[in-house]
């Protein structure tokens, strides 16, 4: 690509991403469910449950979410650390796709362990961090290892936290890291995390955004799997470095707003 060129599409991006980075983002979209607490440790929860809950069609997974966190009386954090066993019977009855009771039961169990022990998610997905990693393939994968360690793990529900060592392109996690990490004057990220560098994130790779990026050949892998995701990524770095999953916002705003 010509230096004209590459400078003309690296504005044409940028002028997307200024276009769909903003508040009116947040409603239709999952990200609108942590928008909705104030408390770091809600916004950690919720936002995670979120993003793993995130497939299907977008108003389906808000509204699933809407119901498991109702089941927690809107406070979260509050219920994980507090709940007793009656508490949980309401969640016997949760279900999105192939997510089921034993795995919110699971999760729920996890995060009580996690926050009984820590202030914060971030320091599950610092864990792995090395001071040299150039994206978050280690910090995943000890995440992954971190998360199942409870000795009554269910095998089935693994399936539902990705991982590079899977070859996953682990769309959700990374868009939950996004979420939790990039910090900007939008209002749509929520930039709480300050032990994760923006560069070091991974662009999640949904349909929308993958049929895009192969529409501009910023990947060329046939397979969406771990390494597509790093090849889109380290292609977004040659436009911004510092910040280049801000690109996102543009790729699946193109995507399923556009239609390209």
């Amino acid at each position: 690509m010509a230096a004209a060129e590459f400078e003309d599409f690296r504005a044409f991006l940028d002028s997307k991403v200024e276009e769909y980075n903003q508040p009116n983002f947040i409603q239709p979209d999952p990200i609108s469910i942590p928008h909705s607490y104030s408390k770091l440790q809600d916004i950690e929860i919720t936002g995670f449950w979120a993003a793993i809950l995130a497939w299907g069609q977008r108003v389906t997974i808000i509204n699933k979410c809407k119901e498991l966190f109702e089941m927690m009386d809107n406070a979260p954090y509050d219920f994980i650390l507090n709940h007793s066993e009656d508490d949980l019977k309401p969640l016997l009855k949760f279900k999105h796709r192939t997510f089921n009771d034993i795995d919110t039961l699971y999760f729920v169990e996890w995060l009580r362990h996690f926050y009984s022990n820590h202030n914060s998610l971030e320091e599950a997905f610092t864990k792995g961090l090395g001071t040299d990693d150039q994206n978050m393939e280690h910090a995943l994968i000890q995440f992954h290892e971190s998360f199942f360690a409870l000795p009554y793990a269910p095998h089935r529900t693994k399936k539902h936290i990705a991982t590079p060592l899977r070859k996953s392109a682990c769309k959700r996690i990374n868009m939950f890291l996004r979420w939790m990490v990039r910090e900007d004057n939008n209002g749509v990220d929520f930039g709480l995390w300050k032990k994760i560098k923006p560069s070091q994130l991974v662009c999640p790779c949904d349909l929308h955004v993958e049929r895009v990026a192969r529409r501009f050949q910023l990947i060329t892998r046939k397979q969406m799997n771990w390494q597509t995701a790093i090849e889109l990524t380290e292609s977004l770095k040659k436009y911004d470095p510092q910040d280049p999953v801000k690109y996102d916002f543009a790729l699946f705003g193109l995507g399923i707003e556009e239609k390209y």
